[in-house]
């Protein structure tokens, strides 16, 4: 049997997050395996509520763990690198990184309780890493994170490029800037397939540089009266600084608030990333200082429930809070779906009297993410024979299909799920495994059929009523049938408490119940379940879920 190149998403297309993507070579279904990233995605109350992180459902690599070689991470954010603890006892294989990237997954990897040493720092290209039939290296390009890189893998069957994130900038602030010749140098020899971002592929002029929003942002801070507070990604280390810097050269002190962007000014300092940066005042002192000479870098540029803006912006945050006067700049771009979390914020501080400045001027925010005439660029540099799109909802990956299409290179729409073989000049479906998500909800790892949103959801849209009934020795009932109600208006249509027509219509069918029906659980159960969920349908036009409580007196 020949041996074959494959490719295989469990995570990041079809989607934006939690990205992890398979690469093998060998012997059809006996390939030996790598894996690149492995990420997490964010929930939100509408679809998944109370849990804390989605990530991949990685069961079919668990299950063929025993080819599996190593973990590639390609830069560090969340949606790349942030299920590694979580993960990596399910894997148990070495995990490689560059420093900055490595400094933040030993964390993860503590955090969790996972050996940190398997955690290995790696050099940039030209250096590269052999691991079973692949050689591995990370070609430095510029994102909004430090030290991003693409993997340039290496396989008999030829050379692949997984872009990870990526925007070509050539003056980055922090980190390397994009280097067009080195790219040139790495692809002349031929590339097979160019797994490539997708997420910007509907913008149609060229990105921006980071270096173009720095003379924005000290414009609007250094005319500004009052207290200037700030928020972006904490792992947009060059956008920290800029902030930062803007704020210094104002006059102002700097105070950054939230574990995050501490924790990642420190990554970037202890690795060398940052050579410098404005000094800093804590919390504490920051209190004392003259409104007017203060600002403050804060998380929380998503609207998250519990970071600092919207701490500030429900009264106060370490001892600081807002005036009349004050301005707030959103340096960030609002990820969809969190549209309502930014907003909810935004209002809260206008009923302060504080000016809010977000990016919908476009000044103050660029992306780290290629725009369509980048990824054009980037597929006439590497010149691929395929184009493999990636890290993309399906109008992302088919857009961007049809983008390499128009210049004659084969492509391929590739969802979850998908098998590829990139063997041959034309990408081709090699197979389908079985993909989905996982919940953290608490400290609880849970599958996304298990039932535990699903029935979450449901009490948060119907809500939920409790059923006691108590049996004595011969089943009779004794007493009444008494309800809980949880999530449910008092009063119904009958204008009498909604809590009182249950009881009576429940304990009315135990008056009319025969000998047999009360001497089963199950059959109690159901009849009580569906006549509660009837009644209530009648009452309050709901059907809420129901609980039944079955005492017997032996």
């Amino acid at each position: 049997m020949s041996d074959r190149l494959i490719y295989l998403p469990l995570g990041g297309s079809g989607e934006i997050g939690m990205n992890a993507y398979v690469y093998g070579y060998g012997p059809a279904d006996n390939e030996r395996l790598i894996l690149v990233d492995i990420g997490v995605a964010f929930s939100d109350m509408e679809t998944s509520p109370g849990v804390d992180l989605i990530f991949a459902d990685i069961r079919w690599l668990e299950e063929n763990k025993h080819r599996l070689e190593a973990v590639f991470i390609t830069h560090g954010h969340e949606d790349h690198i942030g299920a590694v603890g979580h993960y990596w006892s399910k894997l148990e294989v070495p995990v490689y990184a560059r420093a900055f990237t490595a400094h933040l997954a030993r964390h993860k990897m503590t955090d969790r309780g996972q050996p940190e040493e398997m955690v290995r720092t790696v050099s940039p290209w030209p250096e590269v890493t052999e691991v079973g039939p692949f050689k591995v290296g990370f070609l430095p390009v510029s994102h909004s994170i430090p030290e991003s890189a693409a993997l340039v893998i290496d396989s008999p069957a030829g050379r692949v490029i997984h872009s990870g994130d990526f925007k070509l900038d050539e003056t980055p602030l922090v980190g390397e800037p994009f280097d067009p010749a080195l790219w040139a140098e790495v692809s002349k020899d031929g590339v097979k397939a160019l797994i490539c971002d997708s997420t910007n592929v509907f913008s149609p002029h060229a990105g921006r540089s980071e270096a173009s929003v720095g003379p924005e942002i000290e414009a609007l801070v250094s005319a500004a009266p009052n207290m200037v507070v700030a928020t972006t990604f904490a792992s947009n280390v060059a956008r920290v600084k800029t902030l930062a810097e803007a704020g210094d050269r104002a006059g102002r002190s700097i105070c950054l608030m939230g574990r995050a962007m501490r924790r990642m000014i420190e990554a970037a300092i202890q690795t060398g990333v940052l050579d410098s940066f404005p000094k800093v005042v804590s919390p504490e002192d920051a209190a004392t200082i003259p409104r007017e000479n203060l600002m403050l870098l804060v998380t929380g540029s998503q609207g998250e429930h519990r970071a600092a803006s919207a701490q500030l912006a429900r009264g106060k945050y370490n001892g600081i809070k807002l005036k009349e006067g004050d301005l707030f700049l959103f340096s960030s771009k609002t990820i969809p779906g969190n549209e309502k979390g930014v907003i909810r914020i935004i209002n809260q501080f206008s009923e302060m009297g504080v000016d809010v400045v977000d990016d919908s001027s476009g000044k103050y925010h660029v992306s780290g993410h290629a725009n369509r005439p980048d990824l054009a660029r980037m597929h006439e540099i590497v010149n691929p024979t395929m184009v493999i799109p990636n890290h993309g909802e399906h109008r992302h990956l088919r857009e961007h299909a049809k983008l390499a299409n128009a210049s004659g290179r084969a492509s391929i729409v590739a969802v979850n799920g998908t098998m590829l073989d990139l063997t041959g000049d034309q990408p081709s479906i090699a197979g389908y495994v079985e993909t989905g998500r996982t919940y953290l909800d608490g400290s609880a790892q849970i599958g996304a059929l298990d039932g535990i949103v699903r029935d979450r959801l449901r009490m948060a849209m119907n809500g939920h009523v409790i059923v006691t009934i108590l049996l004595d020795e011969d089943d009779e009932p004794l007493g009444e049938a008494w309800c809980e109600l949880m999530g449910l208006p008092e009063i119904g249509r009958s204008q009498a408490p909604l809590v009182d027509v249950l009881e009576e219509d429940v304990t009315q069918y135990l008056g009319r119940a025969k000998e047999k029906t009360l001497s089963d659980d199950d059959k109690l159960e159901g009849d009580i379940r569906r006549i509660v969920r009837n009644s209530a349908r009648d009452e309050i036009g709901k059907k809420p879920e129901v609980t039944v409580i079955v005492s017997r007196l032996s």
